[in-house]
């Protein structure tokens, strides 16, 4: 019975990141056109923290931590939430929230390399494969005559595979940490202590901070998703998974998010699609497909 439970519970994370992660895309771009990048994520996941905090001590969960805990939620806070989101929505200013969502997707291609390097695993056939096919998409993608004329493109580009070896790496480092044992609390301090950073780095780059009810509708509605479904709930879920099952397995959601980021940005935003991004995206999401679907020898964890 307690082995069902926990398939369901696996199940249902792998929903969350898989639907919500893949919504978030549209909200954080609608979010960043109105609120700076930093200033919304330190806003976002203050609150978040706040609420995962106050929610945990109502359940009386354990609210301990030992230094050793905190020094790696700081870590997980800054590689997931102040590089990997914050610079990611920073990004989002100069590009599509589709497009960019196809970037992100390859991530599982840079948990593999990262995973090589880190713990010297053998590359599959499958896994080749991916890699080229990975990156036959990527070449695809950016390559187009629209984006490599705009400078501002290329810089978002960049930038944004930079924030996927951060988060990619924070995923490796995080199945490997010693954490707070409560999957919530554990997302809670991340929050907090990222939502410090992203402030401070609100204030270094002079951002100019807006009150939250200053804020157009669609911007206050946005960031309540992404508090509510894209904070507490999907990122709580991440942080479940990445203690339960492999971390490549893990990345796998960036092979779900990228449709449906793809098509609520048509949808509500008009972004267009071009045919060369459509054939990149088939041909990058069959490679992160080969990637995240190889057998894997799970090894013991060592706590970092």
């Amino acid at each position: 019975m307690e082995k069902k439970s926990s398939t369901i519970v696996i199940v249902l994370a792998f929903i969350a990141i898989y639907v919500i992660w893949g919504s978030t895309y549209l909200f954080n771009k609608i979010a960043v056109t109105e609120i700076p990048a930093l200033y919304l994520g330190a806003v976002r996941f203050s609150i978040a923290g706040i609420l995962i905090i106050i929610i945990a001590k109502l359940l009386k969960l354990p609210l301990n931590i030992t230094k050793k805990q905190f020094r790696n939620s700081v870590i997980a806070g800054f590689l997931f939430l102040v590089y990997g989101n914050g610079v990611f929505v920073w990004a989002l200013n100069y590009l599509d929230s589709g497009f960019a969502a196809l970037l992100a997707s390859t991530q599982p291609l840079a948990v593999l390399v990262l995973m090589r390097i880190i713990d010297n695993k053998k590359v599959q056939l499958k896994s080749i494969i991916g890699i080229v096919l990975g990156l036959i998409g990527m070449y695809l993608l950016v390559s187009q005559k629209g984006i490599t004329a705009n400078k501002d493109s290329i810089l978002g580009i960049f930038m944004i595979f930079t924030c996927v070896f951060s988060w990619s790496y924070g995923s490796i480092f995080v199945s490997k940490a010693d954490l707070p044992k409560n999957f919530f609390v554990a997302t809670g301090y991340q929050m907090l202590t990222a939502s410090v950073i992203l402030f401070l780095g609100s204030l270094l780059f002079k951002e100019s901070w807006v009150s939250p009810l200053k804020w157009s509708n669609p911007a206050q509605w946005s960031v309540l998703f992404l508090i509510v479904f894209g904070g507490i709930v999907a990122f709580t879920a991440f942080n479940y998974l990445l203690k339960k099952v492999s971390t490549d397995k893990v990345a796998s959601s960036a092979y779900v998010n990228p449709v449906i980021a793809l098509i609520l940005g048509w949808l509500v935003l008009d972004e267009s699609i071009s045919k060369q991004s459509l054939i990149a995206a088939v041909i990058l999401l069959t490679g992160v497909y080969f990637i995240a679907s190889r057998k894997e020898k799970r090894s013991v964890k060592s706590k970092i």
